[in-house]
């Protein structure tokens, strides 16, 4: 399907969702941090923030929620992306939620839910853009191949930071979590506001 257009057809409320996944997610797992009497954002996880036991968990445990809505609104207003990396997205942003009702469980080392749902969710925020690209002279340049593929390698590689560090326990992996996280989160406001400064679009196809 080609595209011909732009913005109007991401209405106001997928503009605001999408800005607001990352500010939410970043005001939310600091608000999170600062309630533990011992934290470490370089060496423990976002999901920490949330397991039973954490301080006022309730607020990680919201926070995924939360964003997880945003991204999932994102992911219905997008409509100049292709139907596949928007419904890949919209998986995504549920694995993300769902990773709320699964946290982490203390002496357990690898929790089946949380890692099943979390992978879904990383997976689905570093994939989309794959499936969402379009061609054609007036396709937002966020929406084009070759933006596609690079926010795809960017994405990825961070993922492949963080499970490394998961791996290795090298140190760094709340970081490498949190770089992946807000990259992930920052992508779908700049594929929306890529569509912003178009004109009205049309669809031939």
């Amino acid at each position: 399907m080609a595209y011909r257009g732009g913005v109007r057809d991401v209405p106001w409320w997928g503009v605001v969702s999408s800005v607001a996944a990352p500010v939410l997610l970043i005001a939310g797992w600091t608000a999170a941090a600062s309630l533990q009497p011992y934290f470490n954002p370089v060496r423990d996880t976002v999901s920490s923030l949330a397991a039973p036991g954490a301080t006022d968990r309730w607020v990680m445990t919201a926070t995924f929620i939360v964003v997880g809505v945003c991204y999932l609104v994102t992911g219905i207003a997008l409509r100049p992306a292709s139907p596949a990396g928007r419904l890949i997205l919209i998986a995504g942003a549920a694995g993300g939620m769902l990773v709320a009702i699964n946290p982490v469980q203390p002496g357990v080392p690898y929790p089946v839910p949380h890692i099943v749902w979390a992978s879904v969710g990383f997976a689905g925020l570093t994939t989309w853009p794959a499936g969402a690209w379009r061609r054609g002279s007036a396709v937002p340049w966020a929406l084009k191949p070759a933006a596609a593929a690079a926010a795809v390698a960017i994405l990825f590689a961070l993922l492949f930071w963080f499970g490394t560090e998961l791996v290795l326990g090298a140190g760094q992996v709340g970081l490498a979590e949190r770089a992946a996280g807000t990259a992930e989160a920052l992508w779908p406001m700049v594929v929306v506001l890529s569509c912003v400064a178009r004109p009205a679009p049309r669809y031939a196809g």
